[in-house]
């Protein structure tokens, strides 16, 4: 299969779970960009961000062709936003990553090197994955959902993080709801989940950032060296949020090349 972003793959067949509709933005997919190669390779799900009220299309299209150019797999990530909240979110993240593993031998991808990418609210969603993964239910009926959802590793820019003092708060209002419980902030204030087996990552920021503090960023990478799980951070001085690949930067514009040699180690 050749894919440039033209196909939809439905992550689920026959039915999604708590949908509320019928239209496309009630049916999470994935839009493949695959590359022609002689031998299994990684690959990146890309979650663009949008404060889980939208999905930024230049955190999407664009990103998967860089990741492309670099001899990676990618796909674009069309998970539900509001009104869709959790568990729903996480779920289209979760199924995600089983599908891709799912159909790893189909096309062509290394089932042991699958990346999770997220930018802002979808970098929440890229830890939320990598915090909160299962190893699929061996009894399920459904083939995919025995599948481990676990990413081999995650790719963190300007990422929401935690929903306690450094929050962004219209993040963590749309993914929760309105007033959610201090149990569920706590739960999914994903610095506080960090395990010896989260998977490791590479995360950048910038220090000026006035929409997401740059904080969150910190406050995962302190969890991740506590835990001693391998990452590497940048943190820029300055730059605006929804910078995206920041071509027209010349210095945070760097962090495709840094990224991609960190890749380049993590899934070969």
């Amino acid at each position: 299969m050749d894919c440039k972003g033209k196909e939809r793959i439905m992550l689920w067949d026959n039915g999604v779970p708590g949908a509320m509709g019928f239209e496309l933005e009630d049916r999470p997919h994935l839009v493949p960009y695959l590359i022609h190669t002689d031998r299994p390779v990684g690959a990146v799900i890309v979650f663009p961000g949008g404060g889980y009220v939208k999905r930024a299309e230049h955190e999407g299209e664009p990103v998967a062709k860089w990741i492309n150019s670099i001899g990676l797999h990618s796909f674009v990530l069309n998970y539900r936003v509001s009104p869709y909240k959790y568990p729903y979110i996480l779920m289209d993240a979760k199924r995600a990553v089983r599908k891709v593993r799912y159909h790893s031998a189909e096309w062509n991808i290394d089932p042991h090197k699958i990346c999770v990418l997220g930018f802002s609210a979808g970098g929440h969603l890229a830890s939320s994955v990598g915090t909160h993964y299962d190893c699929g239910d061996i009894n399920a009926a459904d083939p995919v959902e025995r599948i481990s959802c676990r990413p081999d590793a995650m790719v963190l820019c300007y990422p929401v993080i935690t929903f306690e003092e450094h929050t962004h708060r219209g993040s963590m209002e749309a993914f929760l709801g309105e007033n959610p419980s201090e149990e569920l902030k706590r739960c999914f204030s994903n610095e506080l989940k960090v395990t010896k087996d989260t998977p490791p990552a590479f995360i950048w920021h910038t220090a000026d950032d006035q929409g997401v503090p740059v904080e969150n960023s910190v406050l995962f990478a302190m969890a991740l060296r506590r835990h001693k799980v391998p990452f590497e951070m940048h943190i820029y001085e300055k730059g605006p949020h929804g910078i995206g690949l920041a071509e027209n930067d010349p210095c945070v514009g760097t962090w495709t090349k840094l990224c991609a040699l960190w890749l380049k180690k993590h899934l070969g």
